[in-house]
């Protein structure tokens, strides 16, 4: 008998999601004889069993196209808003994933995905997914679809804004995503040319920062590029931050890991704004006017670049592959030019951090960029 398909997009938008739903779903369909449906706006439409029919008519067209058909959000399977509350409502997606005869459910997405995805496993339903994040960071996976689109958006960006900070002899801060790992940072500053690349990874000092542009200056050369990730750290926060969490492991009552917890949330909170006080502090060390420029969504919209395209397809049509030999439980990775799968329970949860000696770091540092160390 034909197997049917579930399909969910969850997370942050991302380029290359329509074509990761188009492979899936043209493979199965046209090679594999199944039937396919998707799951509007992510987890949460399982939840409420919103679907739409995946047919040939609706597949039709959405390769170039950016976002996803299907919609998607970020609540949690076990933390859903249901009336004002946060309530666990994993069995009522199970008892709909059985109402629809489903032989698999496949869900798109980045880390938190992945996790809640290998929660729906743990009730015994079939999974598979597939990586898809702008940050690269889920774990056990060579790259991520919207990651080079991301890529080439970031870099363009930095072009564009080297004649202004030339023009004006300024300090162009630019701010890149990158919460937890710093993939996109690193990768357009490398591209981009940035002076200056800080990361996540890599903690900050200032003065060095600071000194680096102090040098450019003396020897001609009055404007400096800085790329930083969103969640770059200085040496001090990083410091703080790593307390901060040994307290919460440390705790031994409930009531002080509540503090500890709450007291790392309150660092967390006063990272916000980060960007613009390194402008501040870059401006009255090096007596250069500075400028900040934040791409925020402006990165993960649009149409999805050639590499993305294919990767997403790649990715989709292995794991219509997959179904078919029954193999669930597991992650389409991409592994060089081919795929494999990767047991979920060793994805989940985990991110792909860049190694202070990556080869991109080397490269950066050859080429005269400041990491900010």
């Amino acid at each position: 008998m034909a197997k049917n398909i579930g399909i969910l997009t969850s997370g942050g938008d991302s380029p290359g999601l329509n074509a990761a739903i188009r492979g899936v779903g043209k493979a199965a369909l046209s090679f594999y004889g199944m039937q396919v449906i998707g799951f509007r706006d992510g987890f949460r439409g399982l939840m409420e069993n919103r679907t739409m029919e995946l047919d040939s008519t609706a597949l039709s067209g959405i390769l170039t196209a950016g976002g996803t058909i299907l919609g998607t959000s970020r609540d949690k399977p076990h933390r859903m808003p249901v009336g004002g509350k946060l309530m666990d409502m994993t069995d009522v997606m199970v008892e709909n994933y059985h109402k629809h005869n489903l032989d698999v459910l496949v869900c798109l997405g980045g880390g938190g995905t992945q996790k809640n995805a290998y929660r729906m496993a743990q009730k015994g339903l079939n999974i598979i997914t597939l990586p898809k994040t702008i940050d690269n960071d889920v774990a056990l996976t060579d790259v991520t679809f919207g990651f080079d689109t991301a890529l080439s958006v970031a870099t363009e960006a930095i072009d564009r804004l080297h004649s202004t900070a030339h023009s004006h002899h300024r300090i162009v801060v630019v701010e890149i995503m990158g919460n937890k790992v710093g993939w996109l940072a690193l990768g357009a500053g490398i591209s981009g040319g940035a002076d200056v690349i800080l990361i996540p990874e890599i903690p900050y000092d200032v003065e060095s920062v600071a000194e680096a542009i102090r040098r450019r200056s003396a020897s001609g050369k009055r404007f400096s590029i800085v790329a930083v990730a969103e969640g770059a750290l200085s040496k001090q926060e990083a410091a703080a931050r790593q307390a901060a969490q040994e307290k919460v492991v440390k705790a031994k009552s409930k009531t002080a890991r509540t503090k500890a917890e709450a007291a790392f949330e309150q660092l967390e909170l006063q990272h916000a704004g980060h960007t613009l006080r390194l402008a501040k502090q870059l401006e009255q060390l090096t007596g250069l006017e500075s400028r900040v420029t934040i791409l925020g969504y402006l990165q993960r919209g649009g149409t999805p670049s050639a590499a993305d395209r294919l990767l997403a397809t790649r990715l989709g049509t292995a794991c219509a592959d997959l179904i078919h030999k029954g193999q669930y439980g597991v992650m389409v990775a991409s592994k060089g030019d081919s795929t494999r799968s990767e047991p979920l329970e060793e994805v989940a949860g985990k991110l792909k951090y860049v190694p202070p000696d990556h080869p991109w770091v080397g490269t950066a540092r050859r080429v005269g960029t400041c990491i900010g160390d």
